[in-house]
């Protein structure tokens, strides 16, 4: 497998969710989806790794991105580390495949690949 396959960044959870693992860079100016760190999508948030304001950042970044509500992000793994996984729901696998190739091959900054790729909304 190429080492940009997006498929290691990623595993499908179910029918409509998926597990993303992320690797994250607290206190940066501004919050933006970078692309790549190894097998984990690196991302980076201004909030301090304190309280976990930097892992609700990072799942608000998440949502925004990939066009779900804040409420189906979940951190499943990581919270005191930098190397971290989030479920999300109500996404269709295979849309956000597509849709993750493009966040991880130029980054993205809240909200510029949001839509409807990913969503479950497709019969």
């Amino acid at each position: 497998m190429p080492a940009s396959h997006p498929d290691d960044l990623y595993r499908a959870d179910g029918d409509d969710a998926v597990v993303v693992h992320v690797h994250v860079q607290p206190g940066a100016g501004r919050a933006s989806v970078v692309g790549r760190h190894g097998t984990a999508l690196k991302v980076r948030v201004a909030a301090a790794p304190e309280g976990g304001r930097a892992n609700e950042a990072t799942a608000d970044l998440l949502a925004d991105t990939f066009g779900v509500e804040r409420a189906q992000v979940e951190l499943v793994s990581g919270p005191s580390s930098r190397v971290k996984q989030f479920r999300l729901a109500g996404v269709d696998p295979d849309g956000f495949r597509t849709q993750l190739e493009r966040v991880a091959a130029g980054g993205a900054r809240p909200g510029a690949n949001a839509g409807p790729d990913a969503r479950q909304s497709r019969s």
